[in-house]
């Protein structure tokens, strides 16, 4: 069987290597390798391999490498981040740019970033009813995430409050961000309490616990949240839209480094 006649029954013969932020918290790496095992039980017959790019080994480069090394003439990568910025579109496609000079016969895919996706609002909601949040008309939403310098990030992050919004009767859903620009946590909590919220959900739209999930759901407690979710970290959500990342990937077969 040649290797488009494999790609065509779904890519396995293709490897996926998935690349996240990586954390000097172990919690965060522990969350992304429990997300990829339930990727690997979901498509047994995939190569899935993870790398990050900071922090944990194996980073990006040393994964391509070993890749190439053991003859994989293709690759996809996945930047498994919930939002495109900086990350997805400067350091990564530097670092595909770097693998492809080593090993010029090797192509690589580059597959889209997880989010923006309709899964990720179910995912969200997910994390929201394990810690008893649901929509009602009292209580009002805070969707924090990491934050970024990059407006169309952060707009992304806007466009899924809305569809919260849309999607149960909350009494309103605002953004929040750990960092780079406002509001912060604390200060949306404090605005839609002054604005007469009975309670105040917060959802933590982050892959993994780390840092930011740490200062998310402590600042938002001082301020008076009635309950903080915890990471989107492995949700069957998540695992869903890395397969559709990459068998829309294969499918296209267009490499872009």
């Amino acid at each position: 069987m040649s290797g488009d006649e494999r790609a065509e029954r779904g890519g396995a013969s293709i490897p996926l290597l998935a690349v996240a932020h990586g954390s000097r918290d172990p919690r965060s790496a522990e969350a992304v390798s429990a997300l990829f095992d339930r990727v690997r039980a979901l498509r047994p017959e995939l190569d899935v391999r993870l790398s990050y790019l900071d922090h944990v080994a194996p980073c990006a480069e040393d994964a391509l490498d070993e890749l190439a090394a053991g003859g994989a003439g293709e690759v996809v990568v996945l930047p498994t981040l919930l939002t495109a910025a900086f990350h997805s579109k400067v350091d990564l496609p530097e670092v595909l740019a770097t693998a492809r000079e080593r090993s010029p016969w090797s192509r690589v895919h580059y597959a889209d970033t997880l989010g923006p996706h309709p899964l990720l609002s179910s995912a969200v909601e997910r994390r929201l009813n394990e810690v008893g949040a649901h929509a009602d008309p009292d209580t009002a939403l805070v969707l924090c995430s990491a934050g970024s310098s990059d407006a169309e990030a952060n707009a992304v992050v806007a466009r899924l409050a809305e569809e919260l919004g849309e999607r149960g009767p909350w009494r309103e859903v605002v953004t929040a961000y750990a960092s780079a620009v406002s509001p912060s946590p604390d200060e949306a909590v404090t605005a839609v309490r002054g604005r007469g919220a009975g309670r105040v959900a917060v959802a933590t739209y982050l892959l993994a616990p780390g840092f930011f999930a740490d200062r998310i759901h402590d600042r938002s407690m001082a301020a008076g949240a009635t309950v903080v979710s915890p990471a989107l970290g492995d949700s069957p959500e998540l695992a869903r839209i890395v397969l559709e990342r990459y068998d829309a990937t294969v499918s296209a077969r267009h490499a872009v480094v």
